[in-house]
């Protein structure tokens, strides 16, 4: 047995030609998926890189594990206190621990551990070869590496191994020698679009129109494909052209490794799993090239399975998230599943006849390292609650019919209060289910996003005195027309601001 899980970075589906996109940014990756099961509605729960990761291998919840933000307490694990024994759960527990328990051999091509100092993420893992640069490795740099394993292990039985290739993330650090080859490709279309171009400019908060680069527009000559910000239809299609051109760039990395399963004639027995650890906004709630919410744009990511015997070219469109993979995997491999785990199995959505649990009617998603958001996504309906806005001046309560506004431009709470009822009921179940659990199986009884505000806010929008940059942030807001947002974040944060 072999499986490969392909984890490309900050990938939207919809920016991949097998679920729909009119550029062709991704052959190799349509390829596999022609040849396997393509899931539609996968998320991620907890967003976005540290959060997401640690949920996948952990097979739980950040509000479990304690881990939803990417700076403080909140990003490290909690305590497992008297619970722990001479290991702890991250290494008896992880998906790669089980894998092991099952007499596969498990590798990682990654730096993510070292990234975010997130050395659970290694545990369970008999061999890790760390690329370098923390994330800032481009696909060239890596490719070496994954070269050499292959030609090492490809015909080996029973490996599990994890792959990471970044150059979708910010900034694009594809080379310049690539090329342009989207120059004459269209955008997207719904932002191809002046007059949202212009709304947009006049939005607040990191990361916005004029603030591509987080607090400003300031640009990277090392960088020259990521823009400062978008003011017209060239900036914005720079922007674009930017991350798709990244996305081309890992699929070539996909396209060898394919290569090297052919030429050991292991591919058609080989099941390969291709996700990401959290999507991309662009336009989506005004912000651009950054995963920053807790909405489609950010925690909807692909989920491409290739398993021998199962099905080809299909898509499957019932709510999952990556702490399903845990247990949907053992179900496949007839392995244990640990009681900690807080997955849905959905195994016999890819085998007939393999255990599932009943489809998710809901998925909730939480964002606690630019904003703290949580969100329930059902049915046509994107409800999105805030408790710390990352100074975008969001409204605690956001609603979104993504059936007829995909790309969240319109907050319907205010006209659909009964729907915010009911998701907010949908919220507040789910949040009394995890803190009884946390009750049996935790050291404590702390929701981490509380955790995240009281110790100043999330990392990447901190309002504590003296580690904040919302002063010298309300300072550009007024030198760039849009001093009625600095005011309103002016009282809104007056007691940070003394």
């Amino acid at each position: 047995m072999r499986i490969l899980y392909i984890d490309i970075d900050t990938l939207r589906p919809d920016h991949l030609g097998c679920y729909g996109y009119h550029r062709n940014t991704s052959p190799n990756i349509d390829a596999i998926a022609k040849d396997a099961l393509r899931f539609d509605q996968y998320y991620t729960p907890n967003a976005p890189c540290l959060p997401s990761r640690t949920s996948l291998y952990s097979g739980r919840l950040g509000i479990q594990t304690g881990v939803v933000g990417h700076g403080g307490t909140a990003a490290d694990p909690k305590l497992e206190g008297k619970l722990r024994n001479f290991r702890g759960s991250f290494t008896e527990e992880s998906l790669p621990r089980n894998l092991q328990k099952l007499g596969l051999y498990t590798a990682m091509i990654s730096p993510f551990g070292q990234r975010h100092s997130a050395y659970w993420f290694l545990a369970g893992f008999n061999e890790v070869h760390d690329t370098g640069k923390g994330g800032m490795e481009s696909a060239e740099e890596i490719q070496p590496v994954i070269d050499r394993w292959f030609d090492a292990n490809a015909k080996r039985d029973n490996w599990y191994l994890h792959i990471n290739v970044w150059d979708p993330h910010t900034p694009y650090r594809v080379p310049a020698e690539f090329g342009e080859p989207f120059k004459d490709e269209p955008l997207p279309k719904w932002l191809d679009d002046d007059e949202l171009i212009q709304r947009h400019m006049k939005k607040a908060g990191p990361h916005s129109a004029l603030d591509v680069t987080m607090y400003d527009d300031q640009e990277n000559p090392r960088f020259p494909r990521q823009p400062g910000k978008v003011t017209d239809k060239a900036s914005m299609r720079k922007l674009i052209d930017g991350y798709d051109t990244g996305i081309l760039y890992a699929d070539a990395v996909v396209g060898k490794i394919v290569a090297h399963l052919k030429a050991a004639g292991v591919y058609d027995d080989t099941i390969i799993i291709l996700s990401s650890d959290h999507g991309e906004n662009f336009g989506e709630l005004g912000i651009y090239a950054e995963h920053a919410t807790a909405d489609v744009g950010t925690c909807r990511i692909p989920f491409i399975v290739k398993w021998p015997g199962g099905p080809k070219g299909k898509a499957n469109t019932n709510l999952h998230c990556n702490v399903d993979l845990a247990p949907t995997l053992m179900d496949l491999l007839d392995g244990p599943k640990p009681e900690l785990w807080d997955g849905q199995s959905f195994a016999g959505e890819i085998i007939p006849g393999k255990p599932s649990e009943t489809p998710r009617e809901e998925l909730i998603l939480g964002q606690c390292c630019h904003v703290c958001q949580r969100s329930v996504r059902f049915g046509n309906w994107l409800y999105m609650r805030t408790y710390h806005d990352g100074f975008h001046l969001f409204p605690q309560e956001m609603l979104f019919d993504l059936a007829n506004d995909p790309h969240e431009q319109n907050n319907l709470a205010a006209s659909r209060p009964e729907i915010c009822h009911e998701a907010a009921w949908r919220l507040a179940r789910w949040h009394d289910e995890q803190m009884q659990k946390m009750a049996i199986h935790c050291s404590d009884v702390t929701d981490p996003l509380w955790t995240v505000i009281r110790e100043g806010g999330p990392l990447h929008a901190k309002h504590d005195p003296g580690r904040s940059q919302l002063p010298k942030y309300l300072e550009r807001l007024e030198k760039t027309d849009r001093s009625d947002s600095a005011k309103a974040l002016r009282e809104k944060y007056a007691r940070y601001l003394k």
